[in-house]
């Protein structure tokens, strides 16, 4: 690691997640490491809302390890299920639940709703701590607008990518290139304030 990185730890273990992270986090002067190389378990998450159970994470993955952390909650919000499946968006089938199951339960409740009513949106909350203690969190949000389709379209992406229509693209999420996806996803846009904030915390220069 050269003298002008910074270590930080992700509180995460989904490889999908980590993968887009670091290619968002590419022009930072950070080394990321994961919770896992710490032998840090994933924190019990018992907030209510998408930032509480962020902060969560990131005070368990900095008290484990010691490092800064960054910690993500993101989920999906579908309008016609009041939210859901929300803050719980990666245990929806279960708690052993994978992908496909999300997918497969999300496709059944939506069943019914006709298409001029498939509104949804990916909300990601970010927060930084410097350590377990830090009273003063950077806290960054993205939200990403679109429609939920009726059957998965792509092979690239993870989690909800497949059913989520990008309406500017005219492609499901998971067919975009990675690319394009970070420019324009509900990640891409908190991490990017999130490196603003880091660049200096105090300049008072980064859009809200």
């Amino acid at each position: 690691m050269s003298d002008h990185q910074h270590a930080v730890v992700l509180a995460s273990n989904n490889a999908g997640k980590l993968r887009e992270i670091e290619q968002l986090l590419q022009p930072a002067a950070v080394r990321l490491y994961t919770q896992a190389e710490f032998g840090i378990g994933s924190a019990e998450e018992t907030g209510l809302t998408f930032v509480e159970n962020a902060i969560l994470k990131a005070r368990h993955a900095a008290a484990g390890s010691g490092l800064p952390a960054i910690g993500d909650d993101s989920g999906l919000e579908v309008d016609a299920l009041n939210g859901a499946p929300g803050i719980h968006s990666a245990r929806y089938a279960g708690p052993q639940a994978d992908d496909q199951a999300n997918c497969a339960k999300l496709l059944d409740a939506m069943a019914e709703v006709p298409q001029g009513h498939r509104q949804a949106r990916f909300q990601c909350l970010l927060v930084y701590l410097r350590h377990a203690e830090d009273p003063t969190p950077i806290i960054c949000q993205g939200t990403w607008e679109g429609w939920i389709l009726t059957a998965p379209r792509g092979d690239k992406g993870f989690g909800y990518d497949p059913l989520f229509w990008v309406p500017g693209q005219n492609r499901s999420a998971a067919e975009l290139d990675p690319g394009t996806k970070n420019a324009l996803s509900h990640r891409g846009q908190a991490l990017a304030r999130l490196l603003c904030a880091l660049s200096d915390r105090h300049a008072g220069e980064c859009s809200p």
